[in-house]
């Protein structure tokens, strides 16, 4: 029997640490689906976490945590699926150092993700993008930090993740001003900004004092805002504005309407948001019924009279004659 303490520590350590170089935010996600894992099977079982062997871990015991997290914890299918890929890398860095197991392991490589209706995107239109940014009460401290904080998010397109762990040095405002990310998949991007972000940007950055790895938008305490911190700040001004509840993501996608409309093209608009491939920025051209109507309007339509069948009248006589 092959225990599942060693592996698993392992993995974290050696294969996630060392090998990949994973972000802190994909271990982070790794150890909590593997923690409610384990927490599963001890419930199931009745066995405490450090003495599980791997065999306890099998297709079907992994099929009903799936299950578990859907229907009794309320997961979406995303969340589901992307606590699958975790367990899926688990599993395939056991497959190299158990291979006595190898069937058990295949058996639950061959999990499939399940299926789900993708919906189109939520954005801002453009009277909705000044009701948001006049939200703030820029005559506060903080109300001016949440005003440059959705001005850049609106502007770049920046990810919550991206926003939060932004520096000050990450700014460079003058000539070609620009403000550098490091993404997902810790890729490092620059992407340029415009007159009026680089002037609040400068404003923000004279009131707010601090070194070059201080945080570009800190918490009342000084330290780095949290993601949760963010997604209850762009609610709380979208309430304020007027507007249904909405997500940071949303101001990401706002950003990718507007270089759409803009006429930039679609392989520009994934290196401006990082996307790995383009075929995740083509979300964008479904989303809006603008860009299909003028895709309508330059086709012509064809050339076809309205009205209904007639038949000739040899044919009404054959029909008359029956």
């Amino acid at each position: 029997m092959a225990k599942l303490a060693p592996t698993l520590q392992a993995f974290f350590t050696d294969r996630l640490t060392r090998q990949r170089g994973a972000s802190p935010h994909t271990i982070a996600a790794y150890r909590d689906t593997l923690r409610l894992l384990l927490t599963f099977t001890q419930q199931r079982l009745s066995k405490p976490p450090s003495t599980l062997d791997l065999t306890d871990l099998d297709a079907s015991l992994i099929g009903a945590f799936l299950d578990h997290l859907q229907h009794d914890r309320g997961n979406s299918v995303r969340t589901r699926n992307a606590r699958l890929a975790a367990i899926r890398s688990l599993f395939t860095y056991a497959a190299l150092h158990h291979p006595e197991h190898a069937a058990l392991i295949q058996r639950v490589l061959a999990i499939p993700p399940k299926r789900f209706d993708k919906a189109l995107i939520t954005f801002l239109r453009p009277a909705d993008i000044d009701a948001l940014l006049a939200a703030p009460d820029r005559l506060t401290h903080a109300g001016r930090r949440d005003h440059a904080l959705l001005l850049l998010a609106l502007q770049t397109g920046l990810r919550v993740s991206e926003l939060v762990n932004l520096n000050r040095a990450d700014l460079h405002l003058g000539t070609g001003a620009h403000v550098n990310c490091l993404g997902k998949g810790r890729k490092h991007r620059s992407t340029p900004l415009n007159k009026q972000t680089v002037t609040v940007l400068n404003a923000w950055l004279d009131e707010h004092r601090g070194g070059p790895d201080d945080p570009l938008f800190p918490a009342r305490t000084g330290t780095r805002l949290s993601r949760d911190a963010v997604e209850r700040l762009v609610t709380k001004h979208a309430t304020t504005a007027g507007l249904k509840a909405i997500t940071p993501h949303v101001l990401r996608h706002t950003t990718a309407m507007q270089l759409l409309h803009a006429g930039v093209d679609i392989t520009v608009i994934a290196l401006w948001l990082g996307h790995e491939q383009t075929e995740t920025t083509h979300i964008y051209l479904h989303a809006d019924m603008t860009l299909k109507q003028q895709a309508l309007d330059r086709t012509t339509p064809p050339n076809t009279t309205p009205g209904r069948y007639q038949p000739n009248d040899t044919l009404l006589a054959f029909l008359d004659s029956l």
